[in-house]
């Protein structure tokens, strides 16, 4: 019988998938013609790579797979969910600034989901490409928990409707349940669950029926709960926090 070839795979894909980085810092490296494969020079970042048996160098250093790493931390607001901002603006990565874990510097870590600019909270991150494919499935990952301060104190029939939802610029926005929290004399604290995160889901939604957010702090995913974790500041999870997140 013939041997089955092994798959081949671009080699900034390679790099991204390695944990060393994101997919276009390694189209960098590689341009910047810092990366070998099989002693070769190779420049191309879509260069095929066989991620098993060829030998990828970076800075004459063999890269190897790093050992998977998931950590959360309370993202600040006014802060972009990004690596680099062409804008020049503040990113989530200003928190891991010389952050480093048992003693080694935090190997290159992705957000898993986002948070837009404006929004706080509970945010995952790492180098583990397939677990964070799963937290994000809209199908099979966990349902994440808001606290929403809106400018209004919703009744009964707009906490309904937000369940129901509505059709905002082609997609039908919904949550899963909305329930009040604390009302003051102009404003009040919702929570909001979704089982599926579109582009500022919660904010157009809310907009869509005429409500401003004034704030807006996720604060669960599945049932791992932010917590008292400080803002800014980030911790490593641990196998039971794994297990909560399905």
């Amino acid at each position: 019988m013939a041997r089955l070839a092994e798959p081949r795979y671009g080699l900034a894909r390679v790099l991204s998938k390695r944990g060393l980085c994101s997919r276009a810092q390694a189209e960098e490296w590689i341009r910047q013609a810092r990366v070998r494969v099989n002693g070769k020079l190779v420049r191309d970042p879509e260069f095929p790579v066989a991620p098993v048996r060829d030998i990828v160098e970076l800075d004459g250093y063999e890269v190897s797979v790093s050992v998977p790493v998931h950590v959360m931390l309370n993202k600040p607001r006014g802060l972009v969910t990004t690596a680099r901002d062409e804008r020049g603006r503040d990113t989530v990565y200003r928190c891991f600034e010389g952050a480093s874990l048992n003693g080694a510097p935090l190997p290159w870590m992705a957000p898993v989901g986002r948070l837009d600019k404006a929004s706080e909270g509970l945010l995952l991150f790492s180098n583990d490409t397939s677990w964070a494919a799963r937290i994000c499935d809209p199908e099979t990952g966990p349902e994440k928990t808001y606290r929403v301060q809106v400018d209004l104190i919703p009744d009964e029939a707009l906490l309904k409707a937000l369940c129901v939802g509505l059709m905002v610029d082609g997609e039908h926005l919904r949550v899963v349940s909305a329930s009040l929290l604390q009302k003051g004399q102009k404003n009040a604290w919702v929570e909001i669950v979704l089982d599926e995160g579109r582009n500022r889901h919660i904010r157009r939604l809310l907009q869509a029926f005429g409500v401003n957010v004034l704030r807006l702090v996720r604060t669960a995913i599945g049932g791992l709960a932010l917590g008292d974790l400080p803002k800014g500041q980030w911790r490593q999870l641990n196998m039971d926090d794994l297990h909560k997140l399905g």
